[in-house]
């Protein structure tokens, strides 16, 4: 990637705005997949990755998943989801940070019915 843009985000943005912004999810096992959709029912969201593996996530700053995005942690990548090299390079530069960062507000209204 020619252009290595560090991008940051606040901590405190609600968490299913940024899995719509960034598109990866760490499963409990480290391995990253690819968000193919996401449906949110109030607290909860169905995640389908590209692998069709759906997960059921609870809404929440503080949970594992959080914590490995936040820190960029991954054992490995998914092989059937295929992520390309150029996503993992953008996910590698994106910062988070208690200060400073986008905000996100709402980026997919249609995905926020209750």
């Amino acid at each position: 990637m020619a252009n290595n843009i560090k991008r940051y985000y606040s901590k405190h943005i609600d968490f299913f705005d940024l899995l719509q912004k960034i598109k990866l999810w760490p499963s409990k096992n480290g391995t990253l997949h690819g968000i193919k959709k996401i449906e949110i029912k109030g607290n909860y969201a169905e995640i389908t990755t590209h692998c069709n593996e759906k997960f059921i996530v609870k809404k929440s700053k503080k949970s594992h998943a959080a914590r490995w995005m936040r820190n960029k942690w991954y054992r490995s990548t998914c092989k059937k989801c295929k992520i390309p090299s150029w996503k993992l390079e953008k996910y590698s530069t994106t910062g988070f940070n208690q200060n400073y960062g986008a905000g996100l507000i709402n980026i997919n209204n249609t995905n926020n019915s209750n």
